[in-house]
């Protein structure tokens, strides 16, 4: 039987979406510090302070949690891709499109605690792998509408597999890069500059 991973009580009170949010927040703290493997919701309840039949009335189990967690990250996509939609990339040149893009994204991927084993939860769990299309279909349909407005020449199809291709790159490198020394970091996203502006200027 599919666990649920719907949160037992949708917190519509003050009280109870400060305490709702509190729980993701601590959990997305401990992901950083022991991983999604050794995640329990003892661990949980202990960093917070309640008992496991509290936090039971707000979440079912760690994988809703997590589920919430993901899904406040894909809000916050949203927002982001809506204000790179606003971009007036018809009077940028494509250096400086590149640059602000790749800044964005990092921005995103820096700013989710616990960001690298909140993926691995989205693979590694089966029910929270829908996560993971909605995202990449929101990524594509919008940095395909971005890249046609830029002048790339290519169908509409095509422009879809390069906005696929663009944010498998993307995604790959910035999660090394969130794994390195800053200095490796640094030339990470150097190289990525560049691997970006190949995949692009054959399309110019």
């Amino acid at each position: 039987m599919t666990k649920s991973l719907t949160p037992r009580n949708r917190p519509k009170q003050n009280r109870s979406v400060k305490r709702a949010q509190e729980i993701m927040d601590v959990t997305a703290s401990l992901l950083d510090r022991v991983g999604f493997d050794d995640l329990t919701t003892i661990l949980i309840t202990r960093e917070l302070g309640i008992s496991v039949g509290s936090l039971y009335h707000y979440f079912p189990n760690k994988h809703a949690i997590l589920r919430s967690i993901a899904e406040n990250w894909l809000k916050e996509w949203d927002r982001v891709l809506d204000n790179i939609a606003s971009m007036p990339v018809e009077s940028m040149n494509t250096i400086s499109i590149i640059k602000k893009l790749l800044d964005t994204f990092l921005a995103v991927y820096q700013k989710q605690r616990g960001i690298l084993p909140l993926i691995q939860a989205i693979y590694a769990v089966p029910e929270l792998r829908d996560l993971d299309e909605k995202h990449d279909k929101l990524v594509v349909k919008k940095m395909s509408a971005l890249f046609k407005r830029m002048g790339l020449k290519a169908s509409t199809k095509e422009l879809q597999r390069i906005a696929f291709c663009y944010l498998e790159i993307i995604h790959a490198m910035l999660m090394i890069s969130l794994n390195q020394t800053k200095a490796a970091s640094k030339k990470t996203l150097f190289d990525l500059n560049n691997v970006i502006e190949a995949l692009l200027k054959p399309y110019k």
